[in-house]
């Protein structure tokens, strides 16, 4: 993943909705322009965090998958 996360999430083996509700509390907790990453592997995170993100004006600056584990980086917004 590019960027340097501030934040790092290990959401692997759970599942919908803990991944989303794991990110939000970081979110929470970061300041505004950190980069939190996430690491999962719920399939459902593919849509979930997207999402998470759209709708809270967060940006998925980068998102990718490496065997079972899906990878995603959130920079939080101002």
């Amino acid at each position: 993943m590019t960027g340097t996360a501030t934040h790092e999430l290990d959401a692997r083996g759970l599942y919908c909705p803990e991944p989303v509700m794991l990110l939000h509390n970081a979110i929470r907790d970061a300041a505004p322009g950190d980069l939190v990453a996430v690491r999962a592997t719920d399939p459902t995170t593919r849509r979930d965090i997207p999402q998470f993100c759209h709708f809270l004006g967060h940006e998925l600056v980068e998102e990718s998958e490496e065997g079972d584990e899906l990878r995603f980086l959130v920079r939080k917004a101002p």
